[in-house]
């Protein structure tokens, strides 16, 4: 028989707000009156009703000079260009990759749009074609940037850097693309022996840091040699730390996910999802963050 794991009813510890002090969000829900100044551009999120400015989903209101907007706290991947994602082939097509990205619609990788193993710069000849599932198949994740954003709100990616390209091995965490925060760079090797890339559709892809980095590859060669048990299990003890940050609904960038993984050493890694675990090592996070920006 099974084994039942059981709780008591705990009183909830008050949380301080995670943003920065002095940036106050303004939330709003469905139907809230945003402004009645009619001097202000409408923008996405937001509709006019009696020359008033009402929220149409639930979110933070952004404003940008007079253009006011809503960003929808849990939403599909809205593309912009020049963001970092991850994501997982879905098709191939003629002289193009369909890329599942967490979007409203599939992505597009073009062939054109890749180096060539090796990272040979010649143009695309019909035996590139015949060979594309040579380079990538349905399944495979792949990193790559955002190169052009359609009208109907597709994306167009490209893997034309060397540190784009299909992912070896590794463990895939989704999370709403909202609490990915944006920064200078996505990827991110952190000193408890793994990597992290911060994909902006909110695809977080963990593994382990490699000792070399293999340049001539063109990004398309994976190492499937075995991983170490103790490579494996910080990919682990990471992979919870994100989910707890995510189900607690705290920011991701590298600073966060590292002071989470210390704040759980004290705990196994899996008792690290268990609730109350869970908000206390994202309540002693988000103090160390708060700390560091006083």
């Amino acid at each position: 028989m099974a084994a039942v794991t059981m709780r008591l009813p705990v009183a909830r510890k008050v949380v301080a707000p995670s943003g920065s002090r002095g940036e106050e969000k303004h939330l709003v829900a469905p139907g809230d009156t945003i402004t009645t100044d009619t001097g202000y551009m409408r923008g996405h999120g937001t509709y006019v009703d009696e020359e008033k400015l009402i929220a149409s989903v639930a979110g933070a209101v952004e404003r940008v000079n007079k253009l006011v907007c809503v960003k929808a706290l849990k939403t599909r991947y809205n593309g912009e260009v020049g963001d970092i994602v991850v994501g997982r082939i879905t098709e191939v097509q003629q002289k193009r990759w369909k890329v599942e990205t967490n979007s409203r619609l599939d992505s597009v990788l073009l062939l054109s749009s890749m180096n060539l193993p090796g990272g040979e710069l010649r143009r695309r000849s019909a035996e590139d074609e015949l060979a594309m599932r040579d380079y990538l198949q349905e399944g495979d994740l792949i990193s790559a940037e955002v190169q052009s954003v359609f009208s109907d709100g597709a994306v167009s990616l490209h893997t034309r850097s060397l540190k784009y390209g299909k992912l070896g091995q590794g463990v895939l965490v989704q999370v709403s693309p909202s609490l990915v925060k944006r920064q200078k760079t996505h990827f991110h090797d952190l000193p408890c022996g793994a990597s992290v890339i911060l994909g902006n559709n909110g695809f977080i892809w963990i593994y382990p840091t490699t000792e070399q980095k293999d340049e001539e590859a063109g990004g398309f060669t994976t190492n499937l040699e075995p991983v170490p048990l103790s490579d494996r299990e910080v990919i682990s003890r990471l992979r919870n730390c994100i989910v707890a940050l995510a189900t607690q609904k705290m920011m991701l960038f590298d600073t966060s996910i590292l002071y989470c993984y210390e704040a759980s050493l004290s705990h196994q890694i899996k008792d690290i999802l268990k609730p109350e675990v869970m908000e206390e090592i994202v309540l002693e996070t988000r103090q160390r963050l708060l700390d560091l920006e006083g």
